[in-house]
């Protein structure tokens, strides 16, 4: 993946446009991101944009498709359709899957496709949405789904039950309820439980 959203659209686009060719010969795919993702991430946030800025146009999607599509058909498009990273209070974040059939269509009437969805799509800031957004958004051609928050909340969240269910058996290496000497090691702090824990907590929410 290419982030470039933070930069103007036509140096995002020609710059991804370069990565790509260096791709295309191994037929390596390319994700890009145009529009802003509301939030913070890794350092950069944007919590405070306006709200009209989360929102990608569709001739922004042609003129990435137009562009990269001469070079290789290996990418996809993160486009803005109000998406926020993290998850906030329900009625704060204003989705609009449907700005994403729009893309879809000025793309196909744009070029000729006989493709009713020509544009591979990925949906970011997918935490906190609801099944019915999700269905929908990959309904209109989305290919991929950023879930970084939820699944992070999710591993925590595994742990962090077994940690208060476990106390009186993680406050010690030796020593436990069962007896003084009783080693705890292999039974309630093996790496592995951990490991086993986040692919438990995190089955409950990867499947739509």
């Amino acid at each position: 993946m290419i982030d470039l959203s933070e930069e103007e659209v036509d140096y995002n686009i020609q710059t991804t446009k370069k990565y790509l060719e260096r791709a295309a010969p191994m037929k390596q795919w390319l994700e890009m991101e145009i529009g802003i993702t509301g939030g913070e991430e890794d350092g950069v946030n944007n919590e405070d944009v306006d709200n009209n800025s989360l929102y990608t146009q569709p001739e922004d999607i042609y003129e990435i498709y137009k562009t990269l599509s001469e070079v290789s058909p290996f990418f996809s498009i993160a486009a803005g359709f109000g998406n926020v990273h993290g998850v906030y209070k329900p009625g704060n974040v204003k989705l609009q899957p449907g700005l994403l059939s729009k893309h879809q269509k000025y793309v196909q009437e744009k070029t000729g496709s006989k493709d009713d969805k020509p544009v591979f799509l990925v949906f970011h800031g997918g935490s906190g949405s609801s099944v019915e957004e999700f269905q929908e958004a990959i309904s209109y051609g989305v290919c991929k789904v950023n879930l970084d928050t939820d699944l992070q909340y999710a591993y925590t969240e595994g742990i962090r039950d077994y940690m208060v269910g476990k106390k009186d058996y993680l406050s010690s290496q030796v020593g436990n309820p069962d007896g003084a000497d009783k080693p705890n090691k292999k039974v309630r702090y093996n790496s592995h439980l951990v490991v086993q824990l986040f692919l438990r907590a995190n089955a409950n929410i990867l499947v739509l």
